[in-house]
């Protein structure tokens, strides 16, 4: 007589698949070792290489805004060629030295701002335009700077409707910089250089409208008139 097969209960089924499971895992592990040990030394050498990166990009921000705060002293007295090139005899480096040195970094990137600036109060206006251009930093007052340079350059070369266009560009980086206004009455006398009275109007009229306190507001009126139909 054939005896009657048992029937396995819900505890028992569950952990015949536990331990089918583990036998599966185990074998796995086995016939796959060496893979997964490569697999796990690429995770920690990634991973080493990304912290060696972040924290050397730190401290090289940090010898970067070292440097910098003793190039603006020289900067703000007006020193521009010694800010630029740095002071024999000093432990001051100069901007140029630091944007080669620490350009990737985020103090280097506003060296850039002040070596343009610099070089546009030494009337070297194309070495300065190429740092303006060459800033790509993530802080909104030294992107709409450079912008600003840039319309600034484009002026002085003639190219009024560009100016205008890099000048408005400027005003709408953020909405709490200061120099909006400044910004955007300098695209309307572009504009209005350009023979684009239209838009040079449309600038116009955005000063007397949100810009009533401001030293812009005090000049739109002598160039309201040109557009004035």
């Amino acid at each position: 007589m054939i005896a009657k097969k048992k029937k396995l209960s819900r505890k028992e089924i569950k952990e015949d698949k536990l331990v089918t499971s583990f036998y599966k895992a185990r074998g796995y592990l086995e016939e796959n070792n060496r893979t997964l040990l490569i697999y796990a030394g690429v995770i920690i050498a990634v991973a080493a290489i990304v912290f060696f990166y972040i924290n050397n990009k730190r401290q090289n921000n940090e010898a970067a805004a070292l440097q910098l705060s003793r190039a603006i002293t020289l900067y703000d007295s007006g020193s521009y060629l010694e800010a630029i090139e740095g002071r024999q005899g000093t432990n001051i480096m100069g901007l140029k030295k630091i944007v080669d040195e620490y350009g990737s970094t985020e103090n280097g990137e506003i060296a850039k701002i002040y070596i343009a600036n610099a070089y546009n109060f030494l009337g070297k206006y194309d070495e300065a335009n190429n740092y303006y251009e060459d800033y790509s930093g993530d802080i909104d007052l030294y992107k709409a700077t450079a912008l600003g340079g840039q319309a600034g350059y484009q002026a002085y070369k003639k190219n009024y409707e560009g100016a205008a266009d890099l000048y408005l560009k400027a005003s709408r980086v953020s909405k709490d910089n200061a120099l909006n206004s400044d910004f955007i009455l300098k695209a309307g006398i572009n504009y209005l250089q350009a023979g684009k009275h239209s838009e040079a109007k449309e600038m116009f009229e955005t000063i007397n409208k949100d810009y009533q306190t401001s030293a812009a507001f005090r000049e739109v009126e002598r160039y309201m008139a040109q557009v004035v139909e």
